[in-house]
């Protein structure tokens, strides 16, 4: 992965972060974050190999 691409997927984990530990346990917090990560993750490589 690129620098580019690595501050993308930090930008999306930092408020998916934010927004899972709203009165959570820090652990689901985490969880939310991977998760909202991963499938901007799966997005980004649907989209490079739909567009190769």
């Amino acid at each position: 992965m690129s620098t580019l691409q690595t501050l993308n997927l930090l930008l999306a984990l930092s408020p998916a972060l934010h927004i899972g530990s709203a009165g959570t346990h820090p652990a689901t917090a985490l969880l939310t974050a991977v998760s909202v990560t991963g499938t901007a993750c799966a997005l980004y490589l649907t989209a490079v190999s739909a567009y190769h």
